[in-house]
């Protein structure tokens, strides 16, 4: 069958984009709470982006084609290679548009770019058990359950439980040149 069209597209996160997603956070911060903390003003925002600066980490904004809104963010962050070839990712929905299916089809496209273009053969994601929305997305994707980490993130002013989610590269896959032979 073939894939449909997707109505997001994923943009890499650079420092042009800090008003609009400060902004967007700001927005959102029902949503993200008490669930994650992203940067809200410029200065926590450049701050913020300088994790991106030596490519273990890769940010991305996930934008409505239709319309060039940004719907959500995503990270993978912790980009490890040799025999583990794997990452970890994080992501938000924006308030404007959350519900709206974007989250879905933007890490859809996330995990093809992951497992096709950087070639990681793993990716994680780490959920508070009280997240339902966060759960559902990652099990409609695919990612199996594998465990609890408890006291895993500071987030909120205490450490939090994460539930851990994974996925692997959808065979055949193409091996990063990183990865050892034998």
């Amino acid at each position: 069958m073939p894939r449909m069209p997707s109505r997001v597209e994923l943009c890499p996160l650079a420092l042009s984009d800090q008003d609009e997603f400060c902004t967007l956070v700001r927005a959102s911060s029902e949503l993200h709470l008490p669930w994650m903390r992203l940067p809200a003003t410029a200065e926590e925002f450049q701050v913020w982006m300088r994790r991106f600066d030596d490519g273990a980490n890769r940010g991305y904004l996930i934008r409505v084609r239709e319309t060039g809104a940004a719907a959500g963010t995503v990270n993978i962050n912790s980009i490890i290679r040799g025999r583990y070839q794997g990452a970890s990712l994080g992501y938000a929905a924006f308030a404007p548009s959350a519900g709206c299916g974007y989250m879905t089809e933007g890490l859809t496209a996330i995990l093809r770019h992951a497992f096709t273009d950087l070639r990681l053969h793993r990716l994680e994601a780490s959920i508070q058990p009280s997240n339902k929305a966060s759960l559902a997305l990652v099990q409609r994707l695919g990612f199996r359950y594998e465990g609890v980490s408890s006291a895993y993130l500071y987030i909120d002013g205490a450490w939090r439980d994460h539930e851990r989610w994974a996925i692997t590269a959808p065979t055949p896959w193409t091996p990063d040149p990183s990865l050892p032979e034998v």
